[in-house]
């Protein structure tokens, strides 16, 4: 008889587990908290727009396909690449800067200000290449049961990366580029990790590496939404049973192993096996009691900046947006050092800008545009309260009208405001941190909240807070990492 795993939060990493798990003939049941599936990679329809609530795009689009083969399906995503990669606007320059792969291209966009440009960026780049490829199999694609196990493979990594552990990515673009825009722009990286890139070790200029010569951004056709519809689709399709509005508030024991846990209306959901897709640290604390995931202790980690969104449809067409767009100011490292323990919203924030109706032109009525802006803003440690989202809205929507030309406020059709106490309450996020635990040296691979129970011998997590981290190939990954776990244990 087939063995039961109950997955707790239907986002990638637990609809990627369960896709897998049934491959190999697991039974499978899915409980979440929200309405519907897909976590942070959800949707929103409104007024007759249809907005991707949380990532808008990727990398590493190969790991979808090897996600889809090992399940031995066909790949049912038709993905699209992104050209230009992305645009950059800056306070103060009336036109953005184009940032492309071709690296040809990308060197006319900073002929004013960055003499042989090319040269250094293939440089720069193949040295970020290295680092990818030396750590991608120590660092992201395997298991550790313990901590000297990880740091006996941290030996195979060449020793000429091990400078880059210990200088910030800014310091090491101000050793390959002159310009502040150049390095602003190829810095700009380490916010996908909620971070900033003086506090972000040089080696994730590997990010660098795969948006501009590895493999590029993708978004999907349809939306991005799509990824979770179509293997929802397949997991029905196998049997898998999914249990909406239900929220896990306790867990039941015995000895070593978990018995059930129990949700808000104190129904109890027995399983052989449970598989955790919420936030790993925080999970071990709310739930299982854990004093070393402690309020307390928490507090004290290392968290991702908190996202502040903006779901906007407007009434007509914005000159010179792209899929994927930031706008900037012209005060960067004073923003970024200052960003992460502010009590207040920003007066002047730093915002990023996704229109995906240029892609997918059904997200919006006829002669419409569906606008996506999401602001890093500190978690609410720092600003509890966001009785002021409505005037901090119109602020950013005020400053894009400037920049752009076009007046949102004045076009506006639909606007739906998510706060970081949204964001905790609707995906049980941790103080509404975006994309959980940061990425510093003491908090990656290893030192990451595992992917197994210190405890329970039948209790394991998948998901941006758990090994390898955040990012929709990097949590695909985790659920093959998770998968490799459980028929390790139970197989």
């Amino acid at each position: 008889m087939a063995k039961k795993v109950l997955i707790i939060g239907a986002g990638l990493g637990g609809l990627s587990t369960a896709l897998r798990l049934t491959t190999h003939g697991y039974e499978v049941e899915i409980v979440e908290k929200h309405h519907q599936a897909g976590g942070r990679l959800n949707q929103l329809k409104k007024d007759g727009f249809t907005f991707d609530v949380g990532p808008s795009f990727f990398s590493m689009s190969y790991e979808f396909s090897e996600l889809f083969n090992y399940c031995k399906v066909e790949n049912p995503l038709q993905m699209n690449e992104l050209d230009p990669v992305y645009s950059v606007y800056f306070a103060g320059k009336e036109k953005p800067y184009h940032i492309y792969k071709e690296l040809d291209k990308l060197a006319r966009e900073f002929a004013a200000i960055e003499p042989h440009f090319e040269t250094k960026a293939k440089k720069y780049l193949a040295k970020a290449g290295q680092i990818f490829h030396d750590t991608e199999h120590v660092i992201i694609k395997r298991n550790y049961d313990n901590l000297i196990q990880y740091a006996l493979a941290l030996t195979s990594v060449p020793v000429k990366h091990t400078p880059l552990l210990f200088r910030s990515m800014w310091k090491e673009l101000e050793r390959n580029f002159d310009s502040e825009h150049v390095k602003v722009i190829f810095s700009l990286v380490a916010f996908f990790l909620g971070s900033t890139p003086f506090d972000t070790p040089a080696v994730y200029s590997l990010l660098n590496y795969t948006e501009l010569k590895h493999d590029g951004y993708w978004n999907i056709n349809g939306g991005m939404y799509k990824i979770v519809e179509e293997i929802q689709k397949l997991l029905i399709e196998r049997g898998v049973k999914f249990h909406f509005n239900t929220e896990i508030i306790s867990v039941n024991k015995e000895n070593d192993s978990v018995i059930s846990f129990t949700d808000k209306l104190g129904k109890e959901w027995h399983s052989d096996i449970f598989v955790c897709n919420g936030d790993a640290a925080a999970f071990r604390g709310s739930i299982l009691n854990r004093k070393k995931f402690s309020e307390k202790k928490l507090a004290q980690k290392d968290w991702t900046l908190a996202p502040f969104t903006i779901y906007l449809g407007v009434k007509g067409k914005v000159k010179d947006l792209h899929h994927h767009n930031y706008f900037l100011g012209s005060n960067f490292k004073e923003y970024s050092d200052n960003i992460f323990k502010l009590t207040a919203a920003p007066e002047k924030p730093y915002y990023y800008v996704n229109v995906s109706s240029i892609s997918n032109p059904g997200c919006a009525p006829n002669g419409c545009e569906n606008i996506f802006i999401l602001c890093p803003v500190p978690d609410r440690r720092f600003k509890n309260n966001w009785e002021d989202k409505e005037k901090f809205a119109d602020t950013i929507l005020k400053d894009m009208s400037e920049r752009t030309g076009f007046d949102l406020i004045q076009n506006r059709m639909t606007q739906t405001i998510y706060t970081p106490e949204d964001w905790e309450t609707m995906f049980n996020l941790y103080k509404g941190s975006g994309l959980g635990l940061a990425h510093g040296l003491n908090q990656v691979a290893a030192m990451r909240p595992k992917n197994k129970d210190e405890h329970m011998n039948n209790l394991y997590y998948v998901g941006a807070s758990t090994v390898p981290g955040t990012g929709l190939p990097i949590v695909v990954i985790g659920s093959k990492l998770v998968t490799e776990r459980i028929l390790q244990d139970h197989d």
